[in-house]
């Protein structure tokens, strides 16, 4: 093993001596076939609070396996108490609910604000605190430039409005990429027009040399093998 591969492993290894603080060590449990079992028998007319003393399991888990099963409550668990539907002869909001063909109040009846409130309503043609004119530029949270075009709030990235702007639209299956790797110098002359296929080449493991594709392949099965360990 080379040595960039054995520092990464020893660094690996003192960061799974202890578990990382607030990361929970519980692992996960799966359902054994006896478990399974019992809940096909039972689940179809027990109540959910006694499945979870019988299986001392959360009702997400319980409901979750039941659902993978196909299993079904049955007809009279359903019709029964402890269903938490509503039935026949025991719903006490039927009476207050709106009958069909109910008419309210103020039906036809025009909304006239009282008071102050004029002062604060939004006029004709009012616009918002935050908006911003034609031309403005801003970052966008994926780190690129957006510059907004029209109203209303209509925005291009700025990378692609200056290309375009010389060179006419990006055919499909084309992109641009930044010669120099900066979002933020959006240049003609910074922006480079390539196919997806030469994007893939220029971003694959193949085109380091033979070492360090070997340590880039090791610190991968490394960091899979932690991941398992803590699952």
């Amino acid at each position: 093993m080379n040595p960039i591969a054995q520092q990464a492993l020893e660094r690996a290894r003192a960061s799974t001596a202890e578990p990382k603080q607030g990361r929970s060590t519980t692992r996960r449990r799966f359902w054994t076939t006896a478990e399974v079992a019992r809940l096909t028998a039972l689940y179809s007319d027990t109540p959910m609070t006694q499945l979870q003393e019988m299986l001392g399991r959360p009702k997400s888990a319980i409901y979750g396996k039941a659902k993978e099963l196909g299993l079904k409550r049955s007809a009279e668990f359903l019709a029964g108490e402890h269903s938490g539907r509503l039935r026949n002869g025991n719903n006490p909001g039927i009476a207050t609910r709106f009958k069909k063909g109910h008419g309210t109040w103020n039906k036809g009846k025009p909304f006239a604000a009282g008071g102050r409130s004029a002062e604060t309503q939004f006029t004709t043609g009012r616009l918002p605190h935050n908006h911003v004119p034609i031309g403005t530029e801003v970052m966008a949270t994926d780190g690129y430039l957006k510059i907004k075009v029209a109203e209303s709030n209509t925005w291009e990235w700025t990378h692609r409005r200056n290309w375009e702007a010389v060179h006419g639209p990006i055919a499909t299956g084309f992109l641009l990429v930044f010669r120099d790797g900066d979002h933020n110098n959006c240049k003609v002359e910074n922006l480079e027009l390539i196919t997806r296929g030469e994007l893939m080449r220029r971003n694959t493991i193949h085109r380091y040399p033979e070492e360090l594709k070997s340590t880039i392949r090791q610190l991968g099965k490394l960091k899979r093998a932690i991941e398992a360990a803590h699952e």
